[in-house]
């Protein structure tokens, strides 16, 4: 055969050999291959056994953490100032959602959420990252509940769960101490890359004492292991691992009395804040108005932020630690015993015409005094005794002992951060602002005027530090006393000077008569400020808020053994007698006799309209109500009697129930919550319950 020109020839044999050895060849292919089959096969179901186990274990096993409960914060006897409840609640995984708008208004259909909380709920979810829970309800009822959980194969995304979250009984007293939890944002997990921060329902600290101690608080997670089918449906319960609580952190806070000292304030804008006179314990470190912290557990509405960030009182400032004023004649006290060092006798006198004159300027005093000496000029708040002596000595002698007595300074405090106030004198004048310092500088600096500012746990340091002649150093851990600082360079003499003044302010013909205490001979040592907010041209008492002098008041008792320090600011209440030390005379009177100032306490807020917490909520309802939504209520429940740490806590029983004049008990351990150990207090003694 001639094939292209050449000749080539076919036989049986060629034709045979050429189909051997194609066979060969794809013999020995496919042979090849299945020996590679074969040992891929015997490699997975040998070396990798244990992981495709897993893998397939994983499909028909779910595991799912369980958010630990949190730590409850404590006041010093033990009662919870945050604590957890039990509670149903529904969250979302954007990511997993498949139609996320019909899910959604499936959801507010289900829950009765309205049409103002349910944009609230979408604007949270496009805020966050995909894997990232959003809560969509809490403090559900059974029935709700129910209606989600049968209706899941229809919700991918969904996530219905029982477990706990945090409740703090008395609201917006604690608001600024304690702070709030919230659900962790990207930043939070970028940060922590924990698996628990993307848990449903796990709630991180997010300021005050719950960030701070967010570690300590957040306990160990628990995992339940079900089995589900290939669309996630449980079949049943294979094993749980319950939680493990966080430990507890309990405060040197008195709780009851925090409660009574916010719910005092009343309508006015201020703050209040209590010292251990003995120890240097806070008992109370109160900034109000305040904001639920109960309001933030699930995210706070648009709305009610709206509303807090537009209120002219400031709710979302830490008023007591942030807060800075001009103190005004609440440093008076101060100053004296810092003129008896630098060489003054108390005995001198110096002659109030009704102001003094300093070159061509003239410094009027708010009246004419006559003939005074140191303790005089404390009773009857005389600024020209103070103008005359430190042109005498000058302000940079002085403003050293300011800083002894606290003011200016910062304290090792756990929570939200505080402000150094200012304590002038010439060097920071000039490093301020490069200018020479002036004697109506020291003038205005020794009345808590000029450049002048302090805080109001400042004042309240200051306070303890007079009256019990100890450098005490503020704590507010419990169990955790500060030693005292470098020993106060004042005689006893010299304290007595000071204290007798004080005890004058309010039990003599001073400026703080109306506010006399007497409860079983126990009497209070106080001094009144007014600090000016605008020049004296322009300031006034009566005309719009914001233009209205701060009134300031500070003050100890007894006053013949110190036990208790107090100092009250309240931004723009025109005179320290008039708005700060009637609030300070019933927080000392709640100390020494609950029941009378709860009387007191009680008919002020009939006048208000309710509780600090009810008055909140009627604002809030109302300002939904202009945008034409509704308010959801906070939840709330009843705590244990022995638990419970508002003002009434210390209520006068009944007489069927106890004795009037038995002593209210005291926590208990088997009252005490779960991680927490009753014992004595080492730091000063229980204020009783």
């Amino acid at each position: 055969m001639m094939w292209g020109g050449s000749k080539r020839l076919f036989s049986q044999r060629t034709l045979h050999d050429s189909f051997d050895r194609r066979g060969f060849v794809l013999a020995a292919f496919g042979g090849g291959v299945g020996s590679l089959l074969a040992l891929r096969m015997g490699y997975i179901a040998i070396a990798e056994n244990k992981k495709y186990t897993t893998e397939a274990e994983s499909n028909r096993v779910n595991l799912t953490l369980i958010p630990p409960r949190r730590g409850y914060i404590l006041d010093r006897n033990n009662a919870p100032l945050a604590s957890n409840r039990a509670d149903f609640r529904v969250d979302v995984i954007p990511e997993r959602m498949h139609d996320p708008e019909a899910e959604l208004d499936e959801l507010a259909s289900l829950l009765a959420i309205d049409s103002v909380r349910l944009q609230d709920l979408k604007d949270k979810i496009g805020k966050a990252r995909g894997f990232q829970p959003v809560e969509v309800a809490s403090g559900l009822d059974y029935e709700q509940f129910a209606a989600i959980s049968v209706r899941l194969p229809d919700l991918p995304g969904v996530v219905p769960q029982r477990g706990f979250t945090r409740y703090y009984p008395t609201g917006p007293s604690v608001g600024h101490l304690i702070g709030y939890v919230g659900a962790a944002s990207a930043e939070e997990y970028e940060l922590d890359r924990n698996p628990l921060l993307l848990t449903p329902g796990y709630k991180v600290g997010k300021d005050g004492l719950e960030k701070h101690y967010e570690q300590e608080l957040r306990g160990v997670p628990g995992a339940r292991r079900v089995e589900v089918t290939a669309q996630g449906r449980i079949v049943r319960d294979l094993e749980t691992r319950e939680d493990v609580q966080g430990q507890a952190v309990k405060l040197t806070i008195d709780g009851p009395l925090q409660d009574f000292a916010a719910r005092r304030v009343g309508l006015e804008s201020g703050s209040v804040v209590v010292i251990d006179c003995d120890t240097g314990g806070i008992l109370a470190l109160v900034s109000m108005p305040s904001f639920d912290p109960n309001s933030f557990i699930g995210g706070i509405g648009r709305l009610e932020w709206k509303m807090l960030q537009e209120d002219d009182h400031i709710p979302l400032l830490n008023k007591a630690m942030r807060g800075l004023y001009p103190p005004g004649s609440t440093v008076k006290p101060m100053a004296t015993l810092a003129l008896q060092q630098l060489g003054v006798s108390p005995e001198e006198h110096v002659n109030c015409p009704g102001g003094y004159r300093l070159g061509n300027r003239y410094f009027r005093c708010d009246a004419v005094h006559g003939s005074v000496d140191m303790r005089t000029a404390i009773e009857r708040s005389c600024n020209t005794y103070f103008w005359s002596m430190v042109h005498r000595v000058g302000y940079d002698a002085i403003a050293p002992f300011a800083h002894e007595f606290g003011l200016g300074q910062e304290f090792d405090i756990p929570g939200t951060s505080q402000r150094y106030g200012t304590v002038p004198d010439s060097a920071w004048k000039l490093k301020k602002y490069d200018q020479k310092w002036t004697e109506s500088d020291g003038l205005n600096a020794i009345i808590g005027q000029g450049y002048v500012l302090v805080s109001p746990l400042q004042l309240a340091v200051m306070t303890a530090r007079i009256a019990s002649g100890k450098n005490l150093q503020p704590s507010l851990l419990f169990g955790n006393k500060k030693p005292l600082g470098p020993p106060l360079p004042f005689t006893p003499e010299q304290l007595a000077v000071t204290h007798d003044g004080m005890f004058r302010v309010v039990n003599g013909r001073g400026t703080a008569g109306a506010s006399r205490i007497d409860i079983g001979g126990i009497k209070m040592a106080g001094k009144t400020g007014t600090a000016q907010v605008r020049k004296l041209v322009t300031r006034g008492h009566f005309g719009d808020w914001k233009g209205r002098d701060h009134s300031l008041f500070i003050c100890y008792a007894p006053a013949d053994k110190p036990k208790y320090a107090i100092a009250v600011v309240i931004e723009h209440g025109t005179f320290g007698a008039r708005a700060a030390a009637p609030i300070a005379k019933d927080v000392m009177t709640y100390l020494f006799d609950p029941q009378t100032a709860l009387n007191t306490l009680h008919a002020l807020e009939n006048q208000w309209g309710g509780t600090a917490e009810q008055r909140l909520s009627r604002k809030y309802a109302a300002y939904v109500a202009q945008a034409g939504g509704k308010a959801a209520p906070v939840p709330h429940e009843m705590p244990d009697p022995l638990l419970r740490v508002d003002a009434e806590a210390r209520e006068k029983p009944e007489p069927a129930a106890a004795s009037s004049d038995a002593p209210a008990p005291a926590a208990t351990a088997a009252s005490t919550p779960a991680g927490v150990t009753a014992s004595p207090a080492p730091d000063g003694g229980s204020t009783g319950r």
